[in-house]
């Protein structure tokens, strides 16, 4: 039995950075060379590599250690899968400072309240991200992915492809585009 402390670390976007949360890991005991991560993947999505090496390193006798639950997991099922898994295998969770006991019932029961508490909050995020951007869109502000060409560059490129003279890959090197991009060009302006 061991007693070492396995760290996991997520963002869910490319442009998050995860050293507020890997100071909080050694500022807990973590050594950094204990530390998994993953960068740019969101808490429901349940293909997370770095959390897989972590729970792959843990040991009977270790602590699970992550900085705040809604970086472990954003559902009640994902959660208590997570918590089984390192039941299974005899290791305790620190939540920040706090140590749960995914085995003792007193530690699962509070482990659920908060996986609870962690999913409520990530679907409120989630309805309010869809207000906003329905607010947005009434108010014609969201408008969605423009085209990468101007409006007098896909009428050029149409009058082209429309001679005969040239093919989608010259459109597409000539304007600097891809060739899906001259095909959605082209299929907008059939009309």
């Amino acid at each position: 039995m061991t007693n070492t402390l396995i760290g996991y670390a997520r963002c869910s976007t490319d442009k998050q950075d995860l050293t507020a949360q890997k100071k909080s890991l050694l500022d807990l005991g973590v050594a950094e060379d204990r530390i998994y991560t993953d960068h740019g993947l969101t808490g429901t999505n349940r293909a997370r590599p770095g959390l897989d090496q972590a729970i792959a390193a843990v040991r009977d006798g270790d602590t699970f250690v992550v900085p705040k639950l809604d970086r472990l997991a954003r559902s009640v099922p994902d959660a208590r899968t997570i918590a089984d898994q390192l039941e299974a295998k005899g290791v305790k969770l620190a939540l920040g400072s706090s140590v749960y006991d995914p085995g003792d019932p007193m530690g699962k029961m509070f482990f659920n309240i908060l996986a609870t508490f962690a999913e409520f909050e990530s679907d409120l995020i989630r309805m309010r991200t869809r207000e906003g951007m329905a607010i947005a869109r009434a108010k014609g502000k969201l408008r969605g992915k423009q085209p990468k060409l101007s409006n007098k560059q896909q009428k050029e490129l149409c009058r082209m492809h429309g001679t005969g003279e040239y093919s989608i890959s010259d459109l597409a090197e000539v304007f600097s585009v891809s060739r899906p991009t001259v095909y959605r060009t082209l299929k907008r302006h059939q009309t």
